[in-house]
């Protein structure tokens, strides 16, 4: 009877070569990114902002700071009170309150100081320009005068949207 050979493990394929310069580049890549990646990214500073950046005496800001980390903060300046702000939202990563500037307040840049937490938190400091006269109140500023044509023309538009209105109600109580 003829020999039979021995049974011999399947051959495996050689390993590839070029595995181990792959992972090194990922390796090196990696460490690039990283390298690469400012270590303030991660611990940014907090941003403010103050809207309007002007304003007259007597009128009020939106005060804004993102990024404090903390659930509280304050704002102080020489142009309106200390104000201490709350969390826009959940995560408190806003906070936001409103002020209003003194009604005696000096004409000129004002210094507006937010700081995050308690004594020793990061600190933001931003401009608010106060503007010399007072603010207007009634229509918010928004108009200054009014000409006797426009006083006309707005009462020959409210008369007619009223003599609309009635005409449209007595055809309906006809039908």
């Amino acid at each position: 009877m003829p020999a039979t050979p021995l049974a011999q493990p399947p051959a495996t394929a050689p390993r590839s070569r070029s595995a181990a310069p792959r992972r090194l580049m990922t390796a090196a890549a990696a460490a690039l990114i990283v390298a690469a990646t400012p270590a303030t990214l991660a611990h940014a500073a907090p941003s403010a902002t103050v809207s309007p950046t002007t304003v007259a005496p007597g009128g009020r800001v939106a005060l804004n700071i993102a990024g404090c980390g903390t659930k509280v903060a304050k704002v102080t300046s020489t142009a309106f009170s200390e104000v201490r702000l709350a969390p826009g939202n959940l995560a408190a990563d806003n906070l936001s309150g409103n002020a209003t500037v003194f009604n005696d307040a000096v004409p000129g840049t004002h210094r507006v100081l937010f700081e995050c937490g308690g004594p020793g938190g990061q600190r933001v400091t931003v401009s608010l320009q106060v503007t010399p006269g007072a603010a207007r109140g009634g229509t918010g500023g928004s108009v200054g005068s009014m000409s006797t044509t426009q006083i006309a023309v707005g009462g020959t538009l409210a008369a007619c949207a009223l003599i609309g209105g009635v005409w449209v109600l007595r055809r309906r109580a006809a039908a």
